[in-house]
């Protein structure tokens, strides 16, 4: 990693500082896992993520991935008129991330992860990120994993011991 100037950029010149000024808020982490995980491209498929975010949040933070490089904005291949959204290389570079930020929530928050599915992504990370990536390099907006059930069904904690989960039920 070269040095660059950290003057004008950044509040210190601690690496994790720098990540979170770029992806530290609410919904940036929110709208690459959509790019990424869920195959979404358009504002449309952001707003209907069910994750409820304001249209001109929305459109803020995009622009602010835009402008860290984290994203790109590209016509549509069917329509030139409309605007694609697509992942660079270095927004593709936070799929580990990703993955380890689901894998600890499903762990360690309420969740409507499934359990098996949360195991299965454990034991094959490696995988799991080169599909993402395969996916990224073919375009490929099938979504790598589906959205967990929008009502929760439960509000459990994942039991790692038992591979089960605790807490009460909601049913």
């Amino acid at each position: 990693m070269g040095q660059k100037s950290i003057a004008r950029r950044h509040r210190s010149g601690c690496p994790v500082s720098a990540a979170l000024e770029l992806v530290g808020d609410k919904w940036s982490l929110l709208i690459v896992r959509d790019l990424m995980v869920r195959g979404y491209r358009t504002f449309r498929e952001f707003q209907g993520s069910g994750e409820g975010i304001a249209t001109n949040i929305l459109a803020d933070r995009l622009h602010k991935l835009e402008a860290g490089g984290i994203l790109v904005r590209e016509p549509a291949v069917e329509d030139g008129r409309s605007t694609h959204f697509r992942l660079t290389a270095k927004g593709m570079a936070l799929a580990p991330v990703l993955l380890e930020l689901l894998i600890w929530g499903a762990h360690h928050e309420e969740s409507d992860a499934p359990c098996a599915a949360i195991e299965q992504m454990e034991r094959n990370r490696e995988s799991v990120i080169a599909e993402a990536y395969r996916r990224w390099e073919q375009r490929d907006p099938t979504p790598l994993i589906p959205p967990f059930a929008g009502a929760r069904a439960s509000s459990l904690k994942w039991n790692p011991k038992s591979n089960t989960r605790k807490g009460k039920s909601k049913r």
